[in-house]
């Protein structure tokens, strides 16, 4: 599996997975090895497999949607603890942690920052690389407009102001959007469409 976005000091790997083609991001430190998956969304035998062979530690899950904790169960087992928000706590089958927004979370060497990002969900949240160019923005934020709020949880006018403000203002707009479905994006492609999503309502 070849790393899709590649630092001096970090790799990031997506694979694929389960009925409505979730993406899963497994970002390694390349100092030591180690490291992080991003929502263990389905297919539990794919990721526990890429797990192993690029030494994940932790599981951090963007919102507790169906379609994106499918593997929860299965990689706790394999003795990988499952991180989520307070908020979104409740819709998955167990977990190991509540992760609080700014909270940094280590592995190897490098650190991802939670961004709480309302909207999608309740406890919807954004991951930012830090030292590096990327957010991994689960269902908050797509190429050509939020993620959708018509779902238990969801609100439209929360999660434009997540976006408004926690990528939109927080961010340089070179910053790649890694998203939890589909192709990849920038801050600097989306941020100027913010009215056209209001003025339509999704």
């Amino acid at each position: 599996m070849d790393a899709e976005l590649y630092f001096d000091d970090v790799a990031i790997f997506r694979t694929i997975v389960g009925p409505i083609a979730n993406n899963v991001f497994i970002v390694q430190c390349l100092q030591t090895g180690d490291s992080i998956l991003i929502d263990a969304a389905n297919e539990h035998n794919k990721l526990l497999e890429l797990s192993q062979r690029l030494g994940v530690k932790r599981v951090v899950e963007t919102h507790g949607h169906w379609d994106h904790i499918g593997a929860v169960e299965a990689v706790r087992e394999a003795g990988i603890d499952v991180s989520v928000s307070m908020q979104d706590a409740h819709r998955l089958p167990s977990y190991d942690q509540i992760i609080d927004d700014e909270q940094l979370i280590p592995f190897g060497r490098q650190n991802l920052r939670v961004l709480f990002t309302p909207g999608h969900t309740e406890g919807s949240l954004c991951f930012e690389l830090v030292g590096h160019p990327i957010v991994f923005s689960g269902d908050t934020l797509f190429p050509g407009g939020p993620g959708a709020t018509t779902f238990e949880g969801g609100d439209f006018h929360t999660i434009i102001e997540s976006i408004e403000s926690r990528l939109f203002r927080e961010f340089p707009k070179d910053t790649v959007i890694l998203p939890g479905h589909g192709s990849y994006t920038s801050l600097g492609a989306e941020s100027p469409h913010l009215e056209e999503w209001i003025e339509r309502g999704w």
